[in-house]
């Protein structure tokens, strides 16, 4: 029941869709430092729009309003004034005496009228001063903020003239705003110099760690990374540090036990061999010859195994030479091998093992293959090497099984066919143990295509 309750909740519960955040995640940042700067500078920018916003709706508003009821007032008190004076004298008096008191400047224009159509207030401090004098008045008037800079001109209609009254603009706002405004300015930006200092140095340790992650897995020598940082970092640093000791170790045993075991099989395998030469000829013997012949070859295999893991140093190397001395080698054991390759190819690599990750190739290759083709150049920041030939291929479906140990495509017991079944296993093993990889794919010869992709 609970389970069908869901069911209809989900599928009626208004057909809404699950919000689409990929347009969200496609703007936000793809580093942790940003990520975390971001979650560190959202809050306080969210803080100060809302501080502004009841800055403005408040306190702007309050002040501003307050400024300009004060002076609309002062206006309606001279104008008030000016209509209970008997003469001119008096009116004389009371516009002095409102030029030292009111701090505003007033004179009369007898006989002017103000236009009939009155300009549009623009800006927030004109409507808020219209809104006073039209509560405060109730005559026509009209204001003007061009007549001088930090002067603010309201003209008032009277019966016998035009009051024109001049205001300076420190009358009708308050300086507070732009103080406020610099002071959130001013302290944001110490607080991102503040966040940016501290987030870089709580990320660099993180880096440091994905910096000698990333060399380890390349094959290369990890000697000076040290824990530092936060707890989590430290205990994520020591896991590192851990499991890079165990692989280390784990490998050295392997590849100690594969050539140990190797070199041992070869003692009794060598007096086989003499013993089937003192017999003679007879098809027995050519066939215990045959199986000698593959113990052997086998034997062979791991030990290039063993020293396909072993713990030749990562060096700086020639790549356009390497490829150049395993093609030629091929080529004077009778491979017809075209080769296309850029020059400066550099990178660190175990030479020798390297070199034998392509003679393998080639081998291979030239096993199933009159003709042999060998790209080499650098795409982005990888370099590729390319072996293609055109023989009869590996179907699609074996293509990730041939790099399993001893597995042979061709199951016979001929070794020229055959092989032991390592060399593409040698070869994988080899290019992943610098960070790389080796597929397989269909060449446009027709036969196959072994692609090796380097990081630079």
């Amino acid at each position: 029941m609970i389970a069908v309750a869901d069911a209809a909740e989900g599928k009626g519960g208004g057909g809404r869709p699950p919000p689409d955040t990929a347009g969200i995640k496609r703007w936000l940042p793809r580093t942790l430092f940003g990520r975390s700067l971001l979650i560190i500078v959202t809050p306080v920018v969210l803080a100060q729009l809302v501080a502004t916003w009841i800055f403005y709706d408040r306190h702007w508003e309050t002040m501003t309003n307050r400024l300009a009821f004060a002076v609309a007032g002062e206006i309606a008190l001279v104008i008030e004034q000016l209509e209970r004076d008997p003469d001119q004298v008096a009116k004389e008096r009371t516009l002095d005496l409102a030029a030292r008191t009111t701090d505003l400047l007033i004179t009369i224009e007898p006989g002017r009228k103000l236009p009939s159509r009155a300009q549009p207030l623009r800006g927030m401090l004109q409507r808020t001063l219209g809104r006073a004098l039209s509560d405060q008045i109730r005559r026509p008037f009209a204001i003007n903020t061009k007549i001088a800079d930090e002067w603010y001109e309201i003209r008032v209609q009277l019966p016998h003239g035009v009051l024109r009254v001049m205001s300076p603009e420190r009358r009708l706002y308050s300086p507070t705003t732009y103080i406020f405004i610099l002071w959130m300015i001013g302290s944001a930006l110490v607080l991102f110099a503040i966040a940016i200092i501290f987030m870089r140095n709580q990320i660099r340790p993180i880096r440091r760690l994905a910096v000698a992650a990333e060399g380890f897995g390349k094959g290369r020598e990890v000697s000076s990374f040290k824990l530092e940082g936060a707890t989590e970092v430290r205990q994520a640093a020591a896991a590192f540090l851990i499991m890079r000791n165990r692989i280390t170790r784990q490998i050295a045993q392997r590849t100690e036990m594969l050539a140990g075991v190797s070199h041992d099989l070869r003692t009794p395998l060598t007096r086989m061999k003499l013993q089937l030469a003192m017999l003679g000829d007879g098809p027995d013997i050519e066939e215990l010859k045959a199986d000698v012949a593959e113990m052997e070859t086998m034997i062979d295999g791991y030990l290039a195994f063993a020293r396909g893991e072993g713990t030749e140093p990562m060096v700086p190397t020639d790549v356009t030479r390497l490829v150049h001395e395993v093609v030629y080698s091929a080529r004077r054991s009778g491979a017809d091998v075209a080769l296309a390759i850029e020059d400066g190819l550099n990178l660190p690599l175990p030479a020798n093992v390297f070199r034998r990750c392509l003679s393998n190739l080639l081998s291979n290759a030239r096993r199933h293959a009159p003709h042999i083709w060998v790209y080499a150049g650098r795409q982005d920041n990888l370099i590729e090497i390319a072996v293609e030939d055109d023989g009869p291929g590996i179907p699609e479906s074996a293509r990730e099984d041939v790099f399993k140990p001893f597995f042979r495509l061709d199951q016979s017991r001929n070794i020229e066919t055959g092989g032991a079944g390592l060399g593409l296993t040698i070869a994988r093993d080899v290019v992943r143990g610098v960070g790389g990889d080796l597929t397989l794919s269909d060449s446009p010869h027709g036969g196959l295509r072994a692609l090796i992709r380097l990081p630079i």
